[in-house]
């Protein structure tokens, strides 16, 4: 890697770093560019030679924050052998994942807000929907939840996921009620595995 492409890393870097620190502070609306650049140690100019503008910045922090859960997600399912469990334990991680402050600002709360629904639902559905549809496949495949088709009920648990956790966000103490929505989860989990 040449000193310029070096440079042009480490700039898109410290946006990151700067503009999510700032973004999950105080949420995408109170932030301005000059701010950001700022934080950063940056010019106007070269944030803009790396994103097309403040909500192009925001997308690529909010795949940053996806990709991030996505990764603990499989870490914590991966750590698993019974495919049962690798499923349970993977939406149980993506709960947890998401009581993070930072993460339920800018995943939960201001991505489907700055991108938009469709736009917020792509690139969920890129990430850990996809990833959450290979699973159901492989749990209907092996008899272990009754044959249906996978993708409304990958909706279904997405949604009833992104819900609980936008519900612990708001709760005002996410630490202190996640065991009670740990368990709601994992008895809707259970009411789908055949007897």
């Amino acid at each position: 890697m040449n000193v310029r492409a070096r440079q042009r890393e480490r700039t898109r870097d410290v946006l990151l770093r700067e503009s999510r620190r700032l973004f999950a502070m105080r949420g995408y609306g109170e932030v301005s560019l000059s701010e950001i650049v700022g934080a950063a140690g940056v010019t106007k100019g070269a944030l803009y030679h790396l994103f097309e503008s403040k909500a192009g910045l925001f997308r690529a922090v909010l795949e940053e924050v996806q990709q991030e859960v996505a990764a603990a997600v499989a870490r914590t399912a991966d750590a698993e052998d019974d495919p049962w469990t690798r499923f349970t334990e993977g939406c149980q991680a993506f709960l947890t994942a998401s009581t993070a402050p930072d993460v339920q600002r800018i995943m939960l709360v201001d991505g489907p807000a700055v991108l938009g629904w469709n736009e917020w639902r792509a690139l969920d559905e890129a990430g850990s929907a996809s990833h959450l549809a290979d699973v159901i496949a492989e749990l209907i495949g092996e008899g272990l939840i009754p044959a249906q088709p996978v993708a409304p009920l990958t909706h279904l648990l997405s949604g009833a996921m992104n819900e609980a956790a936008l519900w612990l966000a708001a709760s005002g103490d996410p630490e202190a009620s996640l065991p009670d929505t740990r368990s709601a989860l994992a008895r809707m989990l259970d009411s789908l595995r055949v007897v």
